[in-house]
Formats: structure tokens, C-alpha cells, sequence
């Protein structure tokens, strides 16, 4: 395939805070160029913008529950850029929900929006930006952010474990069938990792217990997970592609 080591042309999905402005960090400290997606949070994505090293980057808005949402950002992120040759899934919604103390009314709307965010979004995202890579003919390479949920189950949070299962599944299809266009597609499945979101369970009661999920007896930096997201984008890793990563620190092993 075609695609440098970088230089690329990145587009990171929910790149406001959190995992996404470290993605979009480690790709502009790789020498890219880096579209930085928010939804609602222009604020914040204006500060991952301006951390990030480089020139050429650009800041892209839309709400990808939506379909047209999701072409308008492709269609903004390719024009500054002038293409696409990584996509990074990450924009994803998780909302507390056990079965036992949620109203059916309002289970229906939580399942919809995980639904629309984290799985429909991820596929029309992949397909738009797919579809640039296959026209430019230089191929590409798509990250998908899934979870450790999607194996261990998330009892107060079903939908969420749910949709990232679907997540690993849509990525695993989509590697092989974009493979001939030398498009690579792989997952990465992280378990706790410490964001200003998660921060007041952290160092709240349940702080313990979340750290000694993990022999190591921590949490993972967003940047740790920002590393592997890179590599599985790096020619190099074209060979992984269809791969399901894990990176919780041993907190759950699959068999």
C-alpha cells in the first residue's frame, strides 16, 4: 500500500477531551494532520486543537447520531484536510442504566442513543471515510474504539457494553472486506482508563476497588491507549488488521 508513515491525513471522532484529544495528539506529534471532531463541546475541542503539535489541523462539528451529521463531517474533515487517510472511531455515548432501576421509557431512549452513537455512527463514519480511501486509491486504515465491556459484560451499563461488541464485530467485517483495497480495520478494547469524565470515581470510594481490577493496581493513561491506537494505524500494522486489542492490564482475560 501507499500510505506513509506519516503526514497522514487523521480524522479522530469525539476529540473534545478525554481519549480523543490524546489520540489526536499522538498523530500530530507522528507528523499528521489531525480533524478534530466534536459534537457539542466546541469549547474543549478548540484546546485540543491548539495543544496539538504542528500545522495543517483542523476542527470539524456535527452530530454523528444523525446520518447527514455524519457526512458533514466526513465531507468537512476530507476538504481541510484534502482527503482522509486514517479514521479514528472514538466519539461514543455511555449513560448509567441497570435494567432493575430504569423505566422502560427512558431504557428505550438510552438503547436508541447508544445505538446511534456508538454503533451507526461508527458505520457510516467507516463507510464515508472508506469510501474516500478506495477514490484515492492510496488505501488507509480505520481504528475503532470498542471495550473491555464488550467481553465482561456492563450490568449498569448494557447498552453500552452491547454496542461495543457490535463495534468489534463491524470492524472485523469491515476488515475483510476492504482488505483488497488496502485498507486495514482493528479495534482496540480498553479497560479503565483515567479522563477528567471518570476523575471523581477515581478518587472517590470506589477508587480502590477500580484500580484493583488490575494487578498492576492502576488505571491506564489515555496516552497508553493513544499509543496503540497509532501503531495499529502505522503501515506496519497492516497485518493486524480484523485484530480485537486488549488493553485493560490484565483486569479481564479472554479465552
Amino acid at each position: 500500500m501507499n500510505l506513509p508513515p506519516s503526514g497522514r491525513r487523521v480524522l479522530v471522532s469525539g476529540a473534545s477531551r478525554g481519549l480523543g484529544r490524546a489520540v489526536a495528539q499522538a498523530f500530530a506529534a507522528n507528523g499528521d494532520r489531525v480533524a478534530v471532531h466534536y459534537g457539542s463541546r466546541a469549547d474543549e475541542a478548540s484546546e485540543t486543537l491548539d495543544s496539538l503539535e504542528g500545522t495543517g489541523h483542523a476542527l470539524v462539528g456535527g452530530d454523528l447520531s444523525a446520518p447527514a451529521g455524519a457526512a458533514t463531517v466526513a465531507g468537512a474533515a476530507a476538504e481541510a484536510l484534502g482527503g482522509i487517510d486514517v479514521l479514528v472511531n472514538n466519539a461514543a455515548v455511555n449513560v448509567r442504566h441497570p435494567l432493575p432501576e430504569t423505566p422502560y421509557d427512558e431504557w428505550v431512549a438510552v438503547w436508541q442513543r447508544h445505538v446511534a452513537v456508538n454503533l451507526l455512527a461508527t458505520a457510516n463514519l467507516s463507510h464515508l471515510a472508506a469510501r474516500r480511501m478506495i477514490d484515492q486509491g492510496g488505501g488507509g486504515r480505520i481504528v475503532n474504539i470498542g471495550s473491555r465491556g464488550a467481553f465482561r459484560g456492563e450490568p449498569d451499563h448494557p447498552a453500552y457494553g452491547a454496542t461495543k461488541a457490535a463495534v468489534h464485530a463491524l470492524g472485523q467485517s469491515l476488515a475483510v472486506s476492504l482488505a483488497p483495497h488496502g485498507i486495514a480495520v482493528a479495534s482496540v478494547a480498553p479497560g479503565f482508563f483515567a479522563t477528567e469524565r471518570v476523575a471523581p470515581r477515581l478518587t472517590g470510594p470506589e477508587g480502590e476497588a477500580i484500580r484493583a481490577q488490575s494487578p498492576f493496581h492502576r488505571v491506564a493513561a489515555p496516552e497508553e491507549i493513544a499509543a496503540a491506537v497509532l501503531w495499529l494505524a502505522s503501515p506496519e500494522a497492516e497485518w493486524s488488521s480484523g485484530a480485537v486489542l486488549d488493553l485493560n492490564g490484565a483486569s479481564h482475560l479472554r479465552t
